[in-house]
């Protein structure tokens, strides 16, 4: 659990938000007292229907990041997770409500609100004293689309409301910004709730800013489903194995069939029947601390389980849109919408056009206005031309010179594999923390391909084909100098009368050409440099010796300040990181101690 804030105090956080908001667009009006963002309607004269939402803070871009041209006109706040009072949404309501002359019709305000208790109650007290005061019409909507929660715990409360209400923001408010009327409004944006569903599921607790820091309360392999944006207990946890939480192929199928089910198979969850073809609005949202690289896995496996379900997927949003401060997790959201033969209003084609049309609010994003294609059709091969495969001819795996290479390289990669953690331990103190996931993907793709383009009959050609590994497969620095390396290393052994130790030579020599790092610098080369000259010193090729130094120069690391690499950006000598080893030159040494059978 973050928590960490950095704010300048919790008691206004929330009204510096809101200012913050201000900022990013001048159209937009900041009633401080009672908390409102809101757009004047003015600014649109033809449109007829102010839609208003709020709830409490903590859960941005909602509510007051939708309030913009073709959203929402106003966004009531009250305080972290705590809903505004009836006295602030009234005055919400006051301040966009479109006032009426005689003999016109069509205009009021449309309330929507989440299904919680606070907010249902303040915004409703507010609508009922706003009608006994003349101020009409002005319709309420509650939104319900949590679909984790049993029926038989919710008989009185019914759903909650969650990620799925800012899909009734879009459509309801691009409707609105053209001019219908307030019956039109209210209409579709009821067809849109009656047809939305939601889970979420979670790695752990959001913490509030200002308050103490609660216990974890889900154990490193664990997640909870259905854990509510406001910490709300979930309704079931699933544990992964060796230390980590479940894979998203092993718990994505069992959110779907969460969301889809049928209450004729489920009594319990079954809130909107989604037939095999049914067309659907796919939503993934960030719940606050899941970062883009994980979000975007999100999206591609549930897209996949969705579509093996038989469902079309017409649109997919990917983003925060709703979140629950900083909670590690995600929500999905479906819609499902009108079959494209039915005769009722709202039509499939009017709600995806309201859904894709462009709106100016900071917490709406862009959405492609298209619905996915077939993966493959967006695949292109990177397969190298220059590839070098060895060939049935230069082929030669069954002599024992192969055998005793191949043996080599393969104990060699199996003991990075098994260094790694290891090495991410070291790296995580001093540095980001990948060093060694990323040496472990090298040698796996170099195992992989063991008897294929590394046969070890022709020790150039192996040199290749594991320079394009760690090109391929390790990527950033560490699979740029090693690429390097092992490129230049299958140089130096096709010069004539070449031998391992002026081959070794000729590739660091390859390798200073492409970085600055000299020894002592903190980084790999202070091994290698050490392992290849005492290789080049002694007149008599001692292997074991050579490793011996490397070893030498890699314990040297301990308390160097970095000169090198992205150490350097970090840490001062005699800092605690820097008594650790580097955890790329242990990489190396690593290396060297598996190829000499040390």
């Amino acid at each position: 659990m973050a928590s960490k804030h950095l704010i300048n105090s919790p008691t206004t956080l929330v009204i510096e938000s809101l200012e913050g908001l201000c900022l990013l667009n001048p159209e937009l009006r900041l009633d401080r007292d009672a908390r409102v963002l809101y757009r004047p309607l003015s600014s649109t004269p033809h449109q007829r229907v102010a839609l208003i939402c709020g709830g409490g803070s903590g859960h941005e871009p909602a509510h007051a990041a939708f309030v913009g041209r073709g959203l929402l006109a106003a966004a009531v706040c009250g305080n972290v997770f705590a809903s505004p009072s009836g006295k602030q949404v009234r005055r919400g309501v006051e301040l966009v409500h479109p006032a009426q002359t005689e003999g016109e019709d069509g205009k009021g305000t449309l309330i929507i609100v989440k299904n919680y208790t606070g907010d249902v109650l303040n915004f409703g007290l507010a609508k009922e004293a706003l009608s006994s005061h003349g101020v009409n019409p002005v319709r309420f909507i509650t939104v319900g689309d949590d679909v984790a929660v049993p029926r038989s715990r919710i008989t009185l409360v019914g759903r909650r409301g969650l990620a799925g209400t800012v899909l009734l923001y879009k459509i309801a408010g691009a409707l609105a910004a053209q001019g219908a009327s307030l019956d039109s409004v209210e209409s579709v944006a009821q067809h849109v709730a009656d047809n939305l569903v939601t889970i979420g599921v979670a790695t752990g607790h959001s913490h509030v800013p200002g308050t103490e820091r609660g216990k974890d309360v889900l154990a490193e392999d664990e997640i909870e489903v259905g854990m509510g944006i406001h910490n709300e207990p979930g309704v079931l946890r699933l544990r992964g194995e060796q230390g980590n939480p479940p894979a998203l192929s092993t718990i994505m199928p069992r959110l779907i069939g969460m969301l889809i089910v049928s209450e004729k198979d489920d009594p319990e969850r079954g809130w909107v029947n989604f037939e095999n073809g049914t067309d659907v609005v796919l939503m993934v949202n960030n719940l606050g601390g899941l970062s883009p690289l994980e979000l975007s896995a999100v999206s591609l496996e549930a897209t996949k389980v969705i579509q093996q379900r038989g469902l079309n997927i017409k649109r997919v949003l990917c983003g925060t849109y709703m979140s629950s401060l900083g909670m590690p997790g995600f929500s999905l959201t479906l819609l499902k919408l009108p079959s494209t033969n039915a005769t009722k209003e709202p039509s499939q084609n009017t709600l995806l056009s309201l859904l894709d049309t462009p709106a100016e609010a900071p917490g709406w994003g862009w959405v492609s206005g298209q619905p996915p294609v077939p993966l493959s059709s967006q695949l292109t091969s990177s397969t190298s031309s220059t590839s070098h495969k060895s060939t049935s001819a230069s082929r030669n795996t069954e002599t024992n010179q192969a055998k005793q290479v191949l043996e080599a390289i393969r104990k060699a990669c199996n003991a990075l594999i098994q260094a790694e953690p290891e090495l991410t331990r070291m790296d995580t103190v001093a540095g980001d923390g990948d060093c060694g996931l990323t040496l472990k993907a090298g040698a796996q793709g170099v195992i992989s391909l063991l008897g294929n383009e590394i046969d070890g009959s022709s020790l150039p050609s192996a040199c290749i084909a594991i320079a394009g590994v760690a090109e391929d497969k390790m990527g950033g620095t560490s699979g740029g100098l090693y690429s390097i390396f092992f490129s230049a290393l299958a140089q130096g052994l096709n010069l004539p009368s070449s031998s391992w130790s002026s081959a070794l030579q000729h590739a660091l020599t390859k390798l200073y050409t492409y970085t600055r790092a000299r020894p002592p610098s903190r980084t790999l080369v202070d091994p290698l440099d050490a392992f290849v000259a005492s290789l080049s010193q002694s007149s008599a090729v001692d292997y074991r010796a050579a490793v011996a130094r490397a070893e030498e120069a890699t314990l040297a690391t301990k308390g160097m300040q970095a000169k090198a690499g992205r150490a350097v950006y970090s840490g001062t000598e005699g800092d605690a990181d820097a008594e650790e080893m580097d955890p790329g030159a242990w990489g190396v040494v690593v290396l060297l101690q598996a190829l000499v059978g040390k």
